[in-house]
């Protein structure tokens, strides 16, 4: 009798084991297709597009197929431009203030297809979204939102949490000069009191213009003024001659340059890993006056800026798109 229970409880223990084996073979989630899109605290994804002068620049968004084992199944996913979200966005961010609001990419300078394939036996497929953006202001915030839709006759459904199928793609050009430069060097002085106490913003923003020219704006404005329009500052970079010629387009900035800035550009591998390049972009020599016409009703203030600003790209020589080789 002692050994039939022992035999009893060996079989139960094998018939268990078998069972939760078992388990694990199946499917233990819903299937939903979503995009790969994290936000940053601004609630966008901020995405980088080199930019080509007469050529487009393909960017790849990629789809997601959730679940526990491998997909089995063929699925069309259709994705559409989402101006309803933007405009949610907006008014939740920014409420009145329409200067800081995102602004949705003119049709233009994008095309994508209107369905993405996914395969059975892939659990992620791309997006091709071809950019073409000579001529884009970056003045403005540019957007671009997209959906993936959901239908009952379609074979999927999208994720229901909003932030996975929903991509609120911030379209950001860039060339060999633009980017986020430390400011900690460049100081702003109110004219006449260039020996005294200096105001100093730690980042500086060079926005695209062209292949080789960028633009920043004045002192220590940024995207979040008003008016930042009138205080656009153009740096065209001279490859041949290493200096930088800074202009402005508003007569009423009374923009003066008191020395030619010159730039120099180096690069050194990483020491512990070595197929890290860093590259760095360094303006010297920046020495500019201006008037903030705007800021105080009915009165000018006159600022002298003077110093230097400093690039610092860290690239991954392994990886052969611009876009993800950069560790932005």
């Amino acid at each position: 009798m002692k050994n039939i229970y022992s035999f009893l409880f060996v079989l139960a223990v094998l018939i268990l084991c078998s069972s939760c084996n078992d388990e694990w073979k199946d499917e233990q989630y819903d299937r939903y297709i979503s995009f790969k899109a994290p936000l940053n605290p601004q609630g966008v994804t901020q995405i980088y597009v080199r930019y080509k002068e007469d050529t487009v620049t393909n960017y790849k968004l990629p789809l997601i197929v959730s679940g526990s084992t491998l997909n089995n199944k063929n699925f069309l996913v259709h994705v559409a431009e989402d101006p309803d979200t933007l405009t949610t966005l907006n008014f939740e961010r920014f409420q009145d203030r329409t200067d800081l609001h995102y602004k949705k990419l003119d049709n233009t300078y994008f095309t994508m297809p209107e369905t993405v394939d996914i395969q059975a036996g892939k659990n992620t497929a791309n997006l091709d979204i071809d950019f073409s953006l000579k001529n884009l202001d970056l003045v403005d915030k540019w957007l671009l939102p997209l959906t993936i839709v959901d239908d009952p006759s379609y074979n999927y459904m999208a994720q229901p949490r909003k932030n996975y199928s929903k991509a609120l793609l911030r379209v950001m050009p860039f060339n060999n000069y633009s980017g986020t430069y430390s400011g900690t060097a460049l100081k702003t002085f109110l004219k006449g009191y260039e020996g005294g106490a200096a105001i100093v913003k730690s980042e500086v923003l060079l926005y695209v213009i062209d292949e080789n020219t960028v633009f920043f704006y004045a002192g220590t404005i940024d995207e979040n003024r008003i008016d930042r329009r009138n205080y656009k500052i153009i740096v065209s970079f001279d490859e041949q001659l290493n200096r930088v010629v800074l202009t402005s387009e508003n007569p009423d900035m009374n923009f003066v340059v008191n020395s030619i800035p010159i730039y120099t550009v180096d690069e050194n591998m990483d020491v512990t890993r070595p197929y890290l390049l860093h590259r760095y972009v360094t303006i010297s020599n920046i020495d500019y006056n201006y008037t903030d016409y705007t800021s105080v009703s009915g009165s000018s203030i006159e600022y002298t800026v003077r110093g230097s600003l400093i690039l610092e790209r860290k690239i991954n020589t392994q990886i052969p798109d611009q876009d993800q080789a950069i560790e932005w």
